[in-house]
Parts: structure tokens; sequence; C-alpha cells
């Protein structure tokens, strides 16, 4: 624990097994947080209860996923987890469970609770060595709310996180906090570190000729009625070349949809169609906005010069929190290529987790791979 992070993972089903397998790889003297993501095939609340008997005085956060990334890479229906020494990171957290009507003023007296919290550990500034990280209940349509009125209240401290999955089934996802799992909430995390750090995202998507615009929406429920005038998914289905009854998860990864904002594009993932033809989106969308057909490049070599950028700002990585959306995934395991990915992240100690949605620095976006790499440290510390 010398440099600061130790990763676990545990693939047992039984939740009492996996806490007690977590704890084997994690438990030390300076443990001072974990930080894990976990499959929602398990029994949640015998989780809830089986970590707190084993984390008895280690505070915990962590939310359900659409896969996890792993010490051994790409992983499925199993649990990850990160222990951070609190001779290197001071780590607050806490849960906004009113996200509907949360405020500049909430965000406000979170970031103040929080710096507060860090600052009294005396680790280091906060300005210039904190970053925040965000973690919502994927279903919950309120990261935009949320993450606005955090924007403001950060200011200069970069922010990045994802949305909590379900494996795929849309149906009903969860963040943990203070020994038990939450719908509809967010667990906020300032994270403050003497350790150099990189708060990124990226993605591999290239945009086409073909735009849509979008003449119906319902922005509240982030579903699309209309295309162009026309059932949603009918159009969307022409300009893809594919049956109506075609549609499905591997397609929307295959061919997305994107909102321009100047030079950068920011992807709108569709999430799931309708009987009546309508879409559902990962992300705000509204009537009026235009959108534009992409491609997916290619994604791993987008990922090494990331990481070689990385390397060469930071030296080398001690850990990256990866936040890597489940339609990237999708898109790898349909090529066959989801392995020799997995590979490339563990190698670069990537852990993390597959997401209904990302944010970084106050916007909610889709399929790309956002997080925190973190450098070794380049000398011992005094």
């Amino acid at each position: 624990m010398s440099e600061g992070v130790v990763s676990a993972v545990s693939r047992a089903s039984s939740a009492e097994q996996a806490a007690q397998e977590l704890a084997a790889q994690l438990l030390h003297p300076e443990l001072g947080f974990v930080l894990f993501f976990c499959s929602a095939e398990y029994d949640l609340p015998a989780l809830a209860h089986a970590l707190g008997q084993v984390f008895v005085d280690v505070r915990l956060t962590g939310c359900t996923s659409a896969g996890e990334l792993t010490p051994e890479g790409y992983g499925r229906g199993c649990i990850t987890a990160l222990g951070f020494d609190r001779r290197h990171f001071s780590i607050a957290a806490t849960l906004v469970d009113a996200m509907p009507g949360f405020s500049l003023l909430d965000a406000q007296a979170v970031v103040e609770r929080l710096v507060g919290e860090c600052r009294s550990n005396n680790l280091a500034p906060i300005k210039g060595h904190s970053f925040a990280l965000t973690l919502f209940d994927g279903l919950s349509s309120r990261e935009e709310i949320v993450l606005a009125a955090l924007a403001a209240a950060l200011g200069d401290i970069p922010q990045f996180g994802g949305s909590a999955g379900d494996d795929n089934y849309l149906s009903r996802t969860h963040v943990y906090f203070d020994g038990a799992f939450h719908s509809g909430a967010t667990v906020v995390l300032l994270v403050n570190t003497w350790l150099d750090f990189e708060v990124f995202s990226t993605h591999h998507i290239r945009p086409r000729q073909e735009k849509l615009v979008v003449t119906r929406a319902d922005r509240t429920l982030r579903r699309v009625y209309e295309l162009n005038a026309e059932p949603a998914a009918r159009e969307y289905a022409q300009l893809i070349g594919v049956p109506l009854e075609a549609l499905d998860h591997r397609l929307f990864a295959a061919h997305p949809l994107a909102v321009r904002i100047n030079q950068n594009h920011y992807i709108r993932a569709i999430q799931q169609v309708h009987e009546d033809q309508s879409l559902s989106f990962y992300c705000a969308v509204e009537n009026g906005i235009v959108l534009t057909a992409m491609r997916p490049g290619p994604l791993l070599p987008d990922l090494q010069a990331l990481f070689d950028g990385l390397r060469q700002r930071l030296g080398p990585l001690l850990v990256t929190i990866g936040c890597d959306c489940c339609l990237r995934r999708l898109e790898l395991e349909g090529e066959g290529t989801l392995g020799q990915v997995g590979d490339f992240l563990r190698e670069q100690r990537v852990l993390g987790f597959n997401t209904y949605g990302e944010q970084f620095n106050g916007m909610h976006i889709n399929q790309t791979f956002t997080g925190v790499a973190i450098g070794r440290p380049r000398q011992p510390r005094a």
C-alpha cells in the first residue's frame, strides 16, 4: 500500500462470500475509503449488510453496473473495488436524494461540506489537488439538473462520474451510501490527494453527413416521438438501413446520434425503442435540436493515444478510475474484441464500471470513456 491504492475483485455469487473476499484483498491498517462497483444480480440488501460487517470502520460508496472493469479486465456478474490509503487520499462523500429540486444553494452547501471534511485532514491544499466523482441512479433522468448546479458550485475543481447500470435490464439501478443501496439518488465524492492526477473524457465516434431534427419530444422523460416529423424509430431505422423490428442495443451502439456544440459532438445515445415507435435516450433531448448521425471509429487506437498522453503528463500511472459506457462494451462484444481491449485496460490498471451515461465537468454525455488517471508517487512523501 506504499503507493496509495489497492484493487480487488470477487466473482462469488454469494453476497457474504463476495464481501469476505473483498475484505481479504483490501483491509489494512491505513485503509481509509473503499469505492466499489457491483453487478445488479447480487442480493443488494444482503450485500449491503455483508459489506457493513467486514468494513466496520471504513467508509464505502459505490453503485450497480452494466458490467465491471476489474483488475483482470472486463467482468460480468461480479464486484470490483478500490481501497484508498488515508496517507495519500482524503475522501469525503454525501448523498443527494432530492434531485428534482436540487438548486445552486443546495450544491454550494454540499461542496462546502465536502471541502470542509477533506480540509480537516490536512493532507493537501484543496485547490489544484482535488477532484469530484459523481455516481447517479442511471434511470433517474436527473443528471443534467444536479450536474448544472454542482458544476457552478465546484468552480475550478474537475468532476467526472458515471450513471449506475443494471446489466442492461433497464429496470432498477442503485447507488450505495452509508450502509444501504438507494434509488433516485446521487453520491457525490470529493477526493483530495497530493498525487498528480488528470480528469479526462474520450470517445471514438466520428460524424457522418446525415442529420435528424427532433420535432416532438418529452424532455422530462428523454423520449423522442418524432424525428423529421416522422415516427422516431421508423425514421432512425431508415437512416441506418435496417427494418424497424431489428432495432436493438447493438444497433444503437453501432449507429449513434450526437448533438454538435461549437466544434464538438456529444453523443445522445438511444436507450430503447417503444411500441409506439418512440425512442428513449440516455441523455437530455428536446424539441428542435439537430442530431448528427455518427459512426464508430477504431476504439483501441483512441484508448492507446489517451494513455500515451496521460503517461507523458503524469509519468507512470498508479490507477485509473474509468466510467465506460455500456454501449462501448456492446460494440466490442459485437466485434469480438472485448478481451483484447480488456487486456489493454488491465495493463493500464483501469478499475471502474460500464455505465448508463457519463459525466464530465458538468456535462452528461454518452458513449465515452471518462475518468481520472492518478500518477504514481514521484518521490517518497516526508
